[in-house]
């Protein structure tokens, strides 16, 4: 069997990729994440302003522009819509893939099977599954990382300029996508290089120590690359941060870094947060066995010694302890280590012995397991349909989806029980095609229940029609955006403290208050119900008159 990354491979993994993007645009965008972006970009469009980001009337300091730019750029050329801005992620996602393929080739030359699993591990990968089909900015912040790491090995490999030419376009790249927080990314691992680049492979030959003078030339062109990135990110924020005033030029240079890192606003967690749930993050490799095999064979055959295995361990667990001291905390915010992972898991699956390694310490429980997981998982499914159409906000008529996507997602585990241990490669091609295929139908199941909750078509519809009355419009509590781009409001949406809703209602005779809500005793007295969406959010979202 090929061993090697292939053009069959690549075929593979776009149609993989291509499932997810596809049950990603059957649904709508999400609030409040995904529609607080779109309308933020929404709203740059309408004001005609590129260089600041708006939401609802004021700069928005808490992303840089990137994301909003490539929306823009689709817009100009087909067009306002909702779709193109969901293609962003898996464009970027894809990108990654590759990327990992060329890491592995770079790294572990001789042993052309890791860059053949590499992509196959990340793409099935849970968390990376989900987000590389979000309007978030963690797939573009997980492609820049992969593409400054590439610049680091290729500036340890070759000693030119390049490889630091593309460690700065990775810096400026993750600055773009995600701010000052990205370089945690790759910064210490540029600077930790006299670690883990003193490694050789098992059985090479030691080579003579680098000279301080090589160093010194090394961080002179890391210093530079730091440069390089810190120009193209100040190339928009010093004009963007003259532009929006002293606030917004407060909140880009300081906010986005100090401050969410010593007590970020919002996402607080535990220091333990991200070790607890990397299991279920990392499915299905995590519990793997032959991973676990291989890595035990690993450890005891000195891998450790590898540059490429101590740089991508490195990357993983600085970045782990990083952002487990952070204050905010989110699934998400781990998405560009899970290439490291996936090297580091191919590398180890590989074998020692190169290729021929690849092959050996297959067993029939490499199969059995995830395959039963997948029919343990479909039958859980399907047999606590009531009370997970209850938790994602469907109703009775929903049922009966839940339980067919049930079914199925066991289904996909039977082949599984079929195969004959193989290869490596073989084996986590086959297990990374039953989890995708999973993945989808989960997803697509779970669209469906969390379409009416979730949709904001119908509400951004009637609130259109009211700014086309030219009547004025408040919220209780925070408005994210949600409701811009599908009714492509062109004015803002006042926000009002909770308990001031009546006080408006009164001053505003023509106009109409967005109350989210559970219970209706928190409505203002005497004001009229104009509009109801009885399921949002695990809430109402009800509309008042005067």
């Amino acid at each position: 069997m090929n061993d090697r990354f292939s053009p069959r491979d690549a075929i593979r993994l776009a149609l993989l990729l291509a499932l997810l993007t596809a049950v990603a645009l059957a649904r709508p965008l999400l609030p409040v994440d995904e529609t607080r972006y779109a309308g933020v970009a929404w709203e740059m469009w309408t004001r005609g302003d590129f260089l600041v980001p708006f939401r609802n009337g004021e700069a928005y300091h808490h992303k840089p522009p990137l994301l909003f730019w490539l929306i823009h750029a689709g817009w100009a050329l087909v067009g306002v819509n909702d779709w193109w801005p969901r293609l962003i992620s898996p464009l970027f996602a894809g990108g990654t893939l590759l990327l990992g393929v060329r890491l592995a080739r770079r790294l572990w030359p001789q042993q052309p099977v890791v860059a053949a699993i590499t992509p196959y591990v990340l793409l099935a990968s849970l968390l990376f599954a989900y987000f590389a089909t979000a309007l978030m900015f963690d797939a573009m912040l997980a492609f820049f990382v992969a593409l400054g790491l590439l610049g680091l090995v290729a500036a340890h490999q070759d000693g030119g300029a390049c490889g630091f030419v593309l460690l700065a376009l990775g810096l400026g790249g993750a600055l773009y996508a995600k701010g000052p927080v990205a370089l945690l990314h790759l910064l210490p691992a540029a600077l930790a290089a006299p670690w883990w680049a003193a490694g050789r492979a098992p059985g090479a030959r030691p080579g003579a120590p680098s000279p301080p003078r090589a160093w010194r030339r090394w961080y002179a062109g890391v210093g530079l690359a730091l440069l390089g990135g810190a120009a193209l990110i100040l190339a928009w924020a010093i004009p963007a941060a003259i532009a929006g005033g002293p606030e917004y030029r407060n909140a880009i240079f300081w906010g986005q870094t100090a401050g969410r890192m010593a007590s970020s606003f919002a996402h607080r967690a535990a220091w333990w947060f991200y070790f607890a749930w990397l299991p279920l993050m990392l499915l299905p490799w995590l519990p793997w066995p032959r991973l676990w095999r291989a890595l035990r064979a690993a450890f005891a055959g000195g891998w450790l010694a590898e540059p490429g295995v101590r740089l991508m361990l490195f990357v993983c667990v600085s970045c782990l302890l990083a952002f487990s001291l952070i204050s905010g905390k989110r699934w998400h915010y781990l998405l560009p280590q899970f290439l490291p992972f996936a090297l580091l898991a191919a590398r180890a699956l590989a074998g020692a012995g190169g290729d021929a390694g690849a092959g050996a310490g297959g067993r029939r429980i490499d199969l059995l397991l995830p395959a039963l997981g997948l029919v343990l998982a479909g039958t859980a499914v399907a047999a606590t349909t009531p009370r997970l159409a209850l938790l994602l906000g469907g109703g009775s008529q929903d049922l009966l989806t839940l339980r067919l996507a049930g079914a199925a997602i066991a289904l996909v585990g039977v082949p599984l029980l079929a195969l004959r241990p193989r290869t490596a490669l073989a084996d986590v091609r086959a297990i990374a095609t039953a989890m995708v295929l999973a993945y989808a139908l989960g997803l697509g199941a779970a669209d469906r229940l969390l379409r009416e909750p979730q949709d904001v078509a119908q509400t951004a519809a009637r609130l259109a029609q009211y700014q086309a009355e030219g009547r004025p419009l408040a919220i209780v509590g925070d408005y994210h955006g949600q409701w811009h781009l599908a009714g492509r409001l062109r004015r803002p949406i006042e926000e009002v403290a909770p308990g001031g809703g009546a006080a408006w209602l009164a001053a505003h005779p023509d106009g109409r208050l967005i109350v989210i809500h559970k219970r209706d005793d928190v409505l203002p007295a005497g004001a009229h119900v104009d509009y109801r969406q009885a399921r949002y959010r695990n809430s109402q979202l009800t509309i008042l008159a005067p």
